[in-house]
């Protein structure tokens, strides 16, 4: 029997949660020094966790590039012609 997907470890940590347990907040707080460690546990401030995503760049197709460039792109090569070879039928 195999593990339903649900149960599975593995993508638990890879999703962004905007609840954090108290630890980790004290630790962000800590991180930030907005928290000492005379203060108490209760009454902890809210902290925001913004989710960052990156935006990745199209690609450019080398033919605009080169035009943009103002210079010509040059024809691939046709493949050299060799002479086929007689298939020998015996």
């Amino acid at each position: 029997m195999s593990i339903h997907s649900s149960l599975r470890a593995g993508g638990k940590g890879k999703r962004h949660r905007s609840v954090l347990k108290r630890y980790e907040r004290l630790r962000i707080l800590k991180e930030k020094n907005l928290w000492g460690n005379g203060k108490s546990v209760l009454g902890i401030p809210k902290v925001k966790l913004q989710k960052m995503r990156l935006k990745k760049e199209k690609a450019v197709p080398a033919t605009e590039t080169a035009a943009a460039e103002g210079t010509a792109v040059a024809a691939k090569p046709a493949a050299a012609a060799s002479p086929a070879k007689p298939s020998e039928k015996k």
